[in-house]
């Protein structure tokens, strides 16, 4: 592939110095004359304005963006290693990867024991028919969602992120006590739910519902009410397990800025530090584009940024129904007990300390 193809998800943008031109679903190598070049901008430029006049609206004048919607997708958050000099994909190359990654993620293909799918020899996960996991890639066939840095991956965790996944790792090894385990344990938060909404094996819908002053994100996955004000200010004394929300309107683009969470295990290993700035905008009848940037100056020392679709779905947003930590708590941390008093480990091999 040549060239070095930057077209954000569906959105149009003209390089002459790269000599390339990114129309609606995707990027092609100009070889036109510098008159038709223009004349295709033009005509994207004034599709585009018709394409906003014509956006539905609610009874307030914002941007209908309701409804229920999917973002489930095959294109990874962090750009695989293995494509790692590929911003974006050919239609074959696409075709290729899709096929390699559904077949290698498919847990009815895993064999007990040799593993595989992130699966240790003897250990695999529920059968294909339970997961929900997205099949193909973004419409641009991009090699990854983030696209911030450029090389599509999240940045390295600054010594502060490390120290603390260091700390939160031994609590949760050594099941210390409820602390020492994670809010997803309990199945009160985490996975794919967010903020941000990143594309997970399951679950991976929710439902937008408007107000005149508020937003409302319902997530299939724990089934998460996020309430969004819009506001300009954040509530300081109203901390929150997914953050405090508010929301304003940057012409017909919805941006959602969370901050103060309230709890020290946080989404991705971040600390009570998170902000996420969420930009939603129609694209087209069944399509949102949805754009966020992450920003932990105790995680990472830069921000980064990732865009996907959320695509209109007529399924509904089922119950979730998530009690294996709730029961299991209880018998997670008397196990631990047991183990600390025969002077064993939680894998059962004699402690250091012990006598």
């Amino acid at each position: 592939m040549g060239g070095k193809y930057i077209c954000p998800y569906l959105h149009s943008q003209l390089i002459i110095q790269g000599k390339q031109i990114c129309p609606y679903l995707g990027a092609i190598t100009m070889k036109a004359s510098i008159l038709a070049l223009i004349a295709s901008f033009l005509t994207l430029a004034t599709a585009s304005t018709s394409a906003q006049s014509d956006i539905k609206r609610t009874e307030h004048g914002h941007p209908d963006l309701q409804g229920t919607y999917t973002f489930r997708t095959l294109t990874p958050l962090n750009r695989p290693r293995e494509l790692e000099h590929l911003e974006t994909l050919t239609a074959e190359q696409a075709r290729e990867w899709e096929e390699y990654e559904n077949r290698r993620q498919n847990r009815d293909l895993i064999i007990d024991s040799v593993g595989g799918a992130g699966y240790p020899p003897g250990v695999i996960s529920y059968n294909e028919f339970w997961y929900e996991r997205g099949i193909e890639t973004v419409a641009d066939r991009r090699t990854s969602l983030i696209y911030d840095p450029p090389n599509g991956r999240m940045p390295s965790r600054n010594q502060a992120g490390i120290d603390r996944g260091r700390i939160r790792g031994a609590m949760a090894r050594e099941s210390l006590g409820p602390e020492g385990r994670s809010l997803a344990d309990r199945c009160m938060m985490g996975f794919v739910g967010g903020p941000p909404m990143v594309p997970g094996t399951y679950n991976n819908n929710m439902q937008l519902i408007q107000t005149e002053d508020h937003i409302v994100i319902m997530n299939e996955m724990i089934h998460n009410a996020r309430i969004i004000r819009l506001d300009s200010e954040h509530h300081t004394r109203q901390l929150k397990w997914d953050g405090d929300s508010i929301a304003h309107w940057d012409g017909d683009t919805l941006v959602i800025n969370t901050q103060h969470y309230y709890y020290h295990t946080g989404w991705g290993g971040t600390s009570p530090s998170l902000k996420v700035e969420e930009r939603i905008t129609r694209i087209d009848e069944s399509t949102l584009d949805y754009d966020f940037t992450v920003e932990d100056p105790l995680q990472w020392d830069e921000s980064w940024s990732a865009r996907l679709p959320l695509r209109r779905t007529d399924d509904p947003i089922y119950e979730y129904a998530c009690h294996e930590g709730n029961h299991g708590l209880a018998g997670i941390l008397a196990g631990w007990r047991r183990y600390e008093s025969m002077g064993m480990n939680g894998n059962g091999t004699p402690r250091e300390d012990s006598n």
